[in-house]
């Protein structure tokens, strides 16, 4: 099973980046940014490092994203209009239905699911001090830096989204 969801969020991780590349609607090319950053916390998962993946759902796809998508229609910025909506719509519909078919057969053809041994889980923060002690001691400037440079960035786009009453030049 572990092969099939590795290959399942790397495509859905690549897809969704090229994506983002080839959209001309900015709206669109953020919305799949936030679904390769899903396909992303998807990989970690995967890799047993459920904290960064709560932290890249959380923060990046949770705060940046929609930040983003702020500073957009901020901006009320145009791309061309999306080419044939409808048929895009009614596949990926059927995709969707395949894949949820797909799931209820292996679910019925393998029956129920074992309940995991609580015994054998470590505790659910045994592996975040040192995190916590990384993010304040050696990494504490890059992150204000990040955070700063956030708002540094929000600031000109307020700024730059000004619209200015310019008097009309009458010879």
């Amino acid at each position: 099973m572990a092969p099939i969801l590795f290959h399942l969020f790397a495509f859905l991780t690549v897809a969704a980046a090229v994506g983002v590349v080839a959209n001309k609607n900015a709206v669109n090319a953020a919305m799949c940014l936030l679904l390769c950053l899903v396909g992303v916390a998807g990989l970690f998962v995967q890799l047993d490092a459920y904290l960064l993946a709560f932290l890249l759902l959380l923060v990046y796809a949770g705060a940046i994203v929609a930040l983003f998508l702020f500073i957009i229609m901020l901006l009320d910025m145009q791309g061309r209009p999306a080419w044939g909506f409808q048929k895009l719509a009614t596949l990926a519909s059927l995709v969707a239905l395949g894949l949820l078919l797909a799931g209820l057969g292996s679910f019925v053809a393998r029956g129920q699911l074992e309940a995991p041994n609580p015994n054998a889980t470590e505790g659910v923060g045994a592996a975040l001090k040192p995190y916590a002690y990384q993010l304040f001691t050696t990494y504490l400037l890059p992150v204000q830096v990040m955070g700063f440079l956030l708002l540094i960035a929000m600031l000109g786009v307020i700024v730059l989204s000004r619209k200015v009453d310019r008097p009309e030049d009458t010879p």
